[in-house]
């Protein structure tokens, strides 16, 4: 099936008169079944440790709309638990995490390639995953970046600003660059695994790559990203891989050669037309409708989702919000977007 894959198709450079749909945070919140099915399993964490109920909450969004991919139903912060911070959720307000800001907090660490026994529930949705999914459907695995990663680890939580990670690198370099090499290490074990579990495409979503400026970004966003990248193409060679800094600006012109992803994902702060002359000419893009058209809908929606196909109609493509769908979202307003994404009029 890989040959007809319009995912795969997409990544391998090809543009289609029609392009692939996928949403991120497709299985969520905004969907009554999937809180049905997170009331069954009591909490978030064991709802992505449960490999059933993870698999069932992924199939979801594919029932009931058809999307071209599935992304694995897990979280980011799952690997810096697997490394043995404590992760714990806070109702309404998101994750919390024991931090790591000394040198006794990293060495208390585990090391990357001890993640598995932790993680491997994870793998065991990708397999099932595997089976459940229809032929046509690519599966997609994923992986907070680095940076992303750490900035929680730093702070214990998300701030707005990524304050106490910028802090760290600023006041201990070689504690912070010790963390980010520990967290890439792990990712690349993860994200492997992942692949041999069955994952077809993986994502590497840098959450607050926004945040990281001029050398920085390259420094901290790029290279830990063409770390990954280099690591998993040597390993699993024929496997693309989809790159979201999100944010990045005029950053993301060259992100793709920088890095070695397959494609770039674009928040929706980017103008596609700008992104289609500066970025698409590297290769495939992802994106990028803003996720607030997913809850008032209406004529805007159309219209916006139909720029957005007609700006990248030159190149690959796969259709995609600018950020992750949001739990107010409606329901029909999906099935719009899907149905405007697929009208050959778009």
């Amino acid at each position: 099936m890989a040959q007809t894959k319009t995912i795969l198709r997409a990544l391998a450079g090809e543009p289609q008169d029609v392009p692939p749909i996928w949403m991120m945070r497709q299985a969520g919140r905004y969907l009554p079944e999937y809180r049905a099915t997170r009331a069954q399993a009591g909490d978030f964490l064991s709802l992505c440790y449960n490999s059933e109920l993870a698999t069932e909450v992924t199939l979801q969004p594919i029932r009931r709309y058809g999307f071209d991919a599935a992304i694995l139903f897990a979280d980011i912060l799952l690997v810096p638990q697997a490394l043995g911070a404590d992760l714990w959720f806070v109702t309404g307000e998101g994750p919390r995490l024991s931090t790591v800001t000394t040198q006794a907090d990293f060495d208390a660490l585990k090391p990357a390639d001890d993640i598995h026994d932790t993680l491997a529930p994870i793998y065991e949705t990708v397999r099932l995953l595997t089976r459940e999914l229809p032929p046509q459907t690519t599966l997609i695995g994923f992986a907070g970046a680095p940076w992303t990663v750490a900035t929680y680890m730093i702070a214990g939580r998300g701030t707005p600003d990524q304050g106490p990670a910028h802090a760290l690198r600023q006041e201990n370099a070689a504690l912070f660059e010790a963390l980010l090499a520990r967290i890439t290490e792990a990712t690349i074990d993860y994200l492997s695994m992942q692949i041999e579990a069955g994952a077809e495409v993986v994502k590497i979503f840098d959450s607050w790559a926004g945040s990281l400026k001029g050398e920085a970004f390259a420094k901290y966003a790029v290279e830990p990203c063409r770390q990954i990248v280099a690591a998993l193409k040597q390993r699993h060679p024929a496997i693309p891989i989809i790159g979201f800094p999100r944010e990045a600006g005029d950053a993301y012109v060259g992100f793709a050669k920088a890095t070695g992803v397959d494609c770039v994902a674009l928040d929706n702060s980017v103008d596609p037309g700008w992104a289609a002359a500066h970025v698409q000419v590297d290769g495939c893009v992802q994106g990028n409708l803003a996720s607030a058209h997913m809850v008032a809908g209406g004529q805007a929606l159309v219209d916006e989702t139909r720029a957005i196909v007609r700006a990248f109609a030159g190149g690959p493509h796969i259709f995609n919000l600018g950020h992750g769908i949001t739990p107010d979202a409606d329901p029909e307003n999906v099935q719009l977007m899907i149905d405007t994404v697929r009208d050959n009029k778009s």
